[in-house]
């Protein structure tokens, strides 16, 4: 394959996968006609992307405010002391969920991350008390894991998985 071909083949996945960012329950006609593609080009990408896991999966975004809910962002720097081997295989949110269901907290993003703070929680709670109690779970769970942490409310949410916020007009009531 020519490089001239692969780099149309990686424009032509960009664009599949801006549609399918935009609203990923489009039609494929509707993608293909949006890309200038054919409707079986579309699905073949597509499913090439999926096995390929340049897509994981597909979500809703849902209003937390709509349910009762708040979102919070939690950042932890880890300890830099050395870990006993039971407590890094334990190390995982997996290892806790029966634990945070329980709290009725809800996992929206994970991430390791490089800079001041070493992980990223954003998760959905009732209140500030409830995603204090999931805090304080995560250091008794995973002791000498956690060195800071630091926790935020969101106030406002402009823009979520490349989607705009239908109420982004409000965002004039926090600035």
């Amino acid at each position: 394959m020519t490089k001239s071909s692969r780099n149309q083949m990686d424009l032509d996945e960009k664009k599949v996968l801006s549609e399918l960012m935009k609203n990923s329950k489009e039609n494929i006609e509707t993608i293909a006609q949006q890309c200038g593609f054919s409707r079986q080009k579309v699905w073949r990408m597509i499913k090439q992307l999926e096995a390929s896991q340049k897509i994981w999966g597909y979500s809703a975004i849902v209003n937390p405010e709509k349910q009762g809910l708040q979102k919070f962002i939690m950042l932890f720097k880890q300890s830099p002391r050395v870990l006993d081997s039971k407590t890094a295989d334990k190390a995982n949110l997996d290892e806790i969920k029966k634990n945070y269901l329980e709290l009725d907290i809800t996992i929206e993003t994970s991430h390791y991350l490089h800079g001041e703070y070493d992980w990223i929680i954003i998760f959905t709670a009732k209140d500030i008390r409830q995603a204090k109690k999931f805090m304080n779970l995560l250091n008794e769970k995973y002791p000498g894991l956690i060195e800071k942490v630091n926790l935020s409310q969101v106030l406002f949410t402009a823009r979520d998985h490349c989607i705009l916020n239908p109420s982004s007009s409000k965002v004039k009531d926090f600035i």
